[in-house]
C-alpha cells in the first residue's frame, strides 16, 4: 500500500503535513463529486435502456402479430416468427447487460461513496475539532502568568492531555487517508472491469445468436430474389390477361346483362344457382332491396353479406310455384308463391328473369324427386308459432345469427338438465327465472301464471339477444342455490324424471310460490350484503375498463323534412351527424321515407274519409289527428341547436347512505346498480318488490339504478319480472329519462320496445327527446323520433296495423343486436361522470 501521508510527519504537525492534508481533502471532495455524477449517469443509462427494451418488446410483439396475420403464407409466418424469437433473445441479453451495469457501477460505487467516504468525513471532523482544541490549549498555556502557579499547572495539564488526544486522532486520520487512497484504485478499477466484461459477454452472445440465424437469412435472401423474379412474371401475365379481357369487353353489348347463370343441380358446393336479385319487402311501403339469392338443398335463401347466415325465404320448394309478374310498374319481375306467402323478386334483365324462373321450376321438380332427402336442409331459426306473423298474416323471414338459442342456453353449466326434476335435454325455459325446463315442468310453470314464471320454447320461439344474454347470465345452478338452499335441511325430496305429475307440481309450488326452501337472511347478513353491493358498485364505476370516451362533436337537431325544401343543409350539421350510427344519406332517406309515405296516406284518407283493409273485407272511418304530421312534431320540439354546444352536465353520482332500515328491496336496489344478477334474483326470492322505491334517494327504483349501472341485461331481468318501465323518481324522471341522459342507447332501445312513454316530462319540463337533442346524441334522437312516428302511424291506421311498420321493427332489432353483441358502439355518447362512465 502506497503511503500518501507520512506518519512521522503527522506527529510533528508541520506546515508540510498541513499542506498535504489540505491537498488530500480536496482530492477526496472532487472524487466524491465525480463518483456521484458517474452513478447518476449510470442510473440514467439504465432507465433509458429499460425504456429501449420496453419499446423493443412492443416492436417484437408487432412482428409476432404480423406473423399471425400472415399465417396463410408459410414463408412469411415462419421467417417472422424466427426473427421475433431472435430479437426477443437480444432483448433478454440487453436486460442482463443493464442488470450487470446496475450491480457493477451503481451498486458498488454507491457503496464506496456511502461507506468509505463517510468514514473519511467523520475522521476529518474529529481531526479538525482536536486541532482546534490543541491550538486553544497552546494559547492558554502561553498566556498563563508566572506568579500564579495553579493556573500554570492547570494550563500545562490541559496542554499535555490535548497533545495526547491529538496524536491519537491524527494517526487514525492519516491511516484513514492512506486506506482510502488505496481502496479508491481497487474499487473503481474492479467496478469498470466488471462492466466491460458484461459488454464482452453481451456481444459474444449476440454473435453466437446471429451466427445460428445467418444460414436462415442467407436462404431467405435467395428466396427473396426468386420472389422478385416470380412477382415480375406474374405482373406481366396479369397485365396480358387484363388487356385481353379489356379487348373482349370493348366488343360486348352491355344493354343486356351478359352474366352466365346456369342451373346446376350437381354443383360441388350444393348451390344450384346464385346471383343478385331485388326483393320486395312485405312491409306497408313495399321497399325493394338488392340481395344475394341462391337455390341450395331445394330451398330459396338470400343474404346481405357473406358473413351473415342465409335467410330462408322458401323452406320447401315442393309447395311453391313461380310465375311472371307483368301487372306492376317494374320490369323483369317474377313471383314465388307458397300456400302461406309470396315473394316478389326482380332480375336485372329479361334473360336473367327467364333463367331464374327456369331454375326455380327445375328445383321444384328436383325436390319432388329427392323428397326423402332432408338431412342437408339449412338450420333455421324461423318459427310460425303465435306472434310470428306480420300484419299481412305471413310468417316473417328470420335470419340465423350464429348458434341457436338452444345451444347457447344449454351450454351453461347445469342447464343441460331440467332445473326442477333433472330430466336431461330440456327444450323449454322460464325467462324471468333464467332456468331450463322439461316439457312436463314447463306445463306446471305455465299453470302458475306469468307473475311467477314466464315459459318460452328454446326451439320454437324467437329469442331476442338481450333475453338470450339474460338466460346465459343466470342458469339452473344459480337459481337452485337460492330456491333450494334449505331443501336438504328440511328433508324435502327433489323430483326425479318419471315421477307422477302431482308430486312434481307440489314440489314446484312449494319451491317458487311458497318459497319454502329459500334461506331467509338475518338482519346482519342483509346489512353486510347491501354494504358489499354498494362497495361493489363503486369498484365497478372506478374500473379502468369503463373510462369515459371522448365526447362526440355537437350534433344539430335532426330535421327529416328539411331535405325536401330544396335548401342545402349547413356544413356544420353534416359534419356533426357523421358520429351517428346512421350516415347522413341514411338519415335523410329514412326520415323522408317515413315522412313521404305517411303524408301520402294521410292525404288519401282525408280525400276519401275511408280506409280499406288489405284484403278489402272491412272498412272504417279514418281519424287523422292534427298532431300526426312531422311538421307539427317538429314545431313542438325545441329550436335547432347552435353550431357548438357545451358538453352536457354529468349525472348525479350514486352515493351510498346508511339507510334507516335494511330490506330485500334495498338489496335489489343496490344489486341492480352493481349489475349482480344472482343477488337480484336472491332479493326477489326473499320477497323484494320489483318496483321498490327508495324514499331516501329521490324515490329511485331498481330499474333506474340498473340504468345507472349501465347493464342492458339487468334492465331486461327487471322488466321480465314486471318492473314498471314508466315509474318516475322524485324529479319526475323515468328510466327512459335516465338512459337518455347517460347516453345508454341500448337501454333506450329496450325501454322503447317495452312501451316507455317518451312524451313524459320531468319537473323541468324536459322530455327524453329534448334531453337527447340538447346532448347532441344523434342515435338516441333517431330512435325516439322513429318510435314517435311509428306510434303516430299505428294510431292513424287503427286495427289494420297494430304492430306498426316492419322497417321500424327491423331498425330496432338491429339496435338490440348491437346493444347485446357490440355495446361499445352504442355507448360513444356516455357522459363524463366520476361515479359511472
Amino acid at each position: 500500500m502506497k503511503i500518501t501521508v507520512d506518519f512521522e510527519e503527522c506527529l510533528k504537525d508541520s506546515p508540510r503535513f498541513r499542506a498535504t492534508i489540505e491537498e488530500v481533502e480536496g482530492e477526496v471532495c472532487e472524487l466524491e463529486s465525480k463518483l456521484d455524477k458517474l452513478v447518476k449517469l449510470c442510473i440514467g443509462m439504465i432507465d433509458a435502456g429499460k425504456a429501449y427494451n420496453a419499446a423493443n418488446k412492443q416492436f417484437v410483439n408487432g412482428i409476432r402479430e404480423l406473423a399471425l396475420q400472415s399465417a396463410k403464407d408459410e414463408v412469411i409466418e415462419s421467417s417472422l416468427t424466427k426473427f421475433a424469437e431472435s430479437l426477443q433473445e437480444m432483448i433478454n441479453y440487453h436486460t442482463i447487460l443493464f442488470d450487470q451495469a446496475q450491480r457493477s457501477i451503481k451498486t458498488q460505487l454507491q457503496t464506496f461513496v456511502k461507506d468509505d467516504l463517510r468514514k473519511f468525513k467523520e475522521a476529518k471532523k474529529q481531526f479538525d475539532k482536536v486541532s482546534e482544541e490543541k491550538e486553544t490549549a497552546l494559547s492558554k498555556n502561553a498566556q498563563a502568568p508566572r506568579n500564579k502557579q495553579h493556573e500554570v499547572e492547570e494550563a500545562t495539564n490541559i496542554l499535555t492531555a490535548t497533545r495526547k488526544c491529538f496524536r491519537h486522532i491524527v494517526l487514525d486520520y492519516v491511516l484513514q487517508i492512506n486506506v482510502l487512497q488505496s481502496k479508491k484504485r481497487s474499487e473503481i478499477l474492479k467496478s469498470m472491469l466488471s462492466f466491460m466484461y458484461a459488454h464482452l459477454t453481451f456481444f459474444h452472445q449476440g454473435y453466437d445468436l446471429f451466427s445460428e440465424l445467418q444460414p436462415l437469412m442467407k436462404q431467405l435472401g435467395g428466396q427473396l430474389d426468386q420472389l422478385v423474379v416470380d412477382a415480375a412474371k406474374e405482373k406481366r401475365d396479369m397485365e396480358q390477361k387484363h388487356s385481353t379481357i379489356q379487348q373482349k369487353a370493348a366488343l360486348q353489348d352491355f344493354s343486356n346483362d351478359d352474366t352466365k347463370l346456369e342451373y346446376n343441380v350437381d354443383a360441388d358446393n350444393g348451390i344450384a344457382m346464385e346471383g343478385y336479385l331485388f326483393k320486395r319487402a312485405s312491409n306497408a311501403f313495399k321497399t325493394w332491396n338488392r340481395r344475394w339469392f341462391s337455390i341450395q338443398n331445394n330451398q330459396l335463401v338470400y343474404q346481405k353479406k357473406f358473413k351473415d347466415n342465409p335467410t330462408v325465404v322458401v323452406e320447401d320448394l315442393r309447395l311453391c310455384t313461380v310465375k311472371h309478374c307483368e301487372d306492376i310498374e317494374r320490369r323483369f319481375c317474377f313471383e314465388v308463391v307458397s300456400p302461406t306467402k309470396s315473394c316478389m323478386m326482380q332480375a336485372d334483365s329479361e334473360k336473367l328473369r327467364q333463367a331464374w324462373i327456369k331454375a326455380v321450376q327445375n328445383s321444384i321438380a328436383t325436390a319432388f324427386r329427392d323428397k326423402g332427402e332432408d338431412g342437408e336442409k339449412l338450420d333455421r331459426k324461423s318459427s310460425t308459432s303465435t306472434g310470428s306473423l306480420d300484419s299481412g298474416g305471413e310468417p316473417k323471414e328470420r335470419s340465423l345469427k350464429g348458434e341457436s338459442a338452444l345451444q347457447k342456453v344449454l351450454a351453461i353449466p347445469g342447464n343441460s338438465c331440467c332445473c326442477d326434476c333433472g330430466q336431461p335435454d330440456p327444450r323449454w325455459a322460464s325467462i324471468n327465472l333464467g332456468i331450463t325446463l322439461c316439457i312436463q315442468c314447463s306445463g306446471i310453470h305455465r299453470s302458475l301464471g306469468v307473475h311467477f314464471s314466464k315459459v318460452r320454447s328454446l326451439t320454437l320461439d324467437t329469442w331476442e339477444p338481450e333475453l338470450l344474454k339474460l338466460m346465459c347470465e343466470l342458469g339452473n345452478q344459480v337459481i337452485n342455490q337460492i330456491y333450494e338452499a334449505r331443501r336438504e335441511e328440511l328433508g324435502a325430496r327433489k323430483p326425479q324424471p318419471g315421477d307422477p305429475r302431482h308430486e312434481v307440481e307440489a314440489y314446484i309450488r312449494a319451491k317458487y310460490v311458497d318459497r319454502r326452501f329459500v334461506r331467509r337472511p338475518s338482519d346482519e347478513e342483509l346489512r353486510n350484503k347491501v354494504v358489499s353491493l354498494s362497495k361493489q358498485e363503486k369498484r365497478l364505476s372506478s374500473s379502468s375498463e369503463h373510462l369515459p370516451p371522448k365526447p362526440p362533436p355537437p350534433t344539430p337537431k335532426l330535421q327529416p323534412g328539411s331535405h325536401g325544401s330544396g335548401q342545402p343543409a349547413a356544413a356544420g350539421g353534416t359534419e356533426a351527424r357523421r358520429d351517428s350510427l346512421f350516415c347522413p344519406d341514411e338519415l335523410d332517406s329514412l326520415f323522408s321515407y317515413f315522412d313521404t309515405s305517411y303524408k301520402l296516406r294521410s292525404m288519401k284518407r282525408e280525400d276519401s274519409g275511408i280506409q280499406n283493409s288489405a284484403d278489402g273485407s272491412r272498412e272504417m272511418l279514418a281519424t287523422t289527428p292534427s298532431s300526426n304530421s312531422l311538421a307539427d312534431t317538429e314545431a313542438a320540439e325545441p329550436a335547432p341547436m347552435p353550431a357548438t354546444l357545451p358538453p352536457p352536465s354529468p349525472c348525479k353520482e350514486v352515493v351510498f347512505y346508511e339507510p334507516k332500515e335494511y330490506s330485500p328491496g334495498l338489496q335489489l336496489y343496490w344489486a341492480s346498480c352493481a349489475r349482480s344478477l344472482p343477488d337480484m334474483a336472491e332479493a326477489l326470492a326473499h320477497g323484494a318488490e320489483v318496483n321498490w322505491v327508495n324514499t331516501e334517494e329521490d324515490k329511485k327504483t331498481p330499474l333506474i339504478m340498473a340504468v345507472h349501472g349501465g347493464s342492458l341485461v339487468t334492465c331486461e331481468f327487471l322488466l321480465q319480472n314486471a318492473a314498471n318501465v314508466n315509474q318516475q323518481d322524485a324529479q319526475g324522471r323515468g328510466p327512459l329519462h335516465h338512459a337518455t341522459t347517460l347516453g345508454h342507447t341500448g337501454q333506450v332501445c329496450l325501454f322503447l320496445k317495452r312501451g316507455a312513454n317518451q312524451n313524459a316530462a320531468d319537473i323541468d319540463e324536459k322530455t327524453p327527446l329534448s334531453i337527447a337533442v340538447e346532448a347532441a346524441n344523434a342515435d338516441i334522437v333517431t330512435l325516439l323520433r322513429l318510435a314517435k312516428m311509428n306510434e303516430e302511424m299505428r294510431e292513424a291506421e287503427g286495427p289494420y296495423n297494430p304492430s306498426g311498420d316492419e322497417t321500424y321493427q327491423d331498425i330496432f332489432q338491429d339496435f338490440s343486436q348491437m346493444a347485446s353483441n357490440d355495446p361499445d358502439k352504442l355507448n360513444r355518447y356516455q357522459q363524463y361522470d366520476t361515479q359511472r362512465p
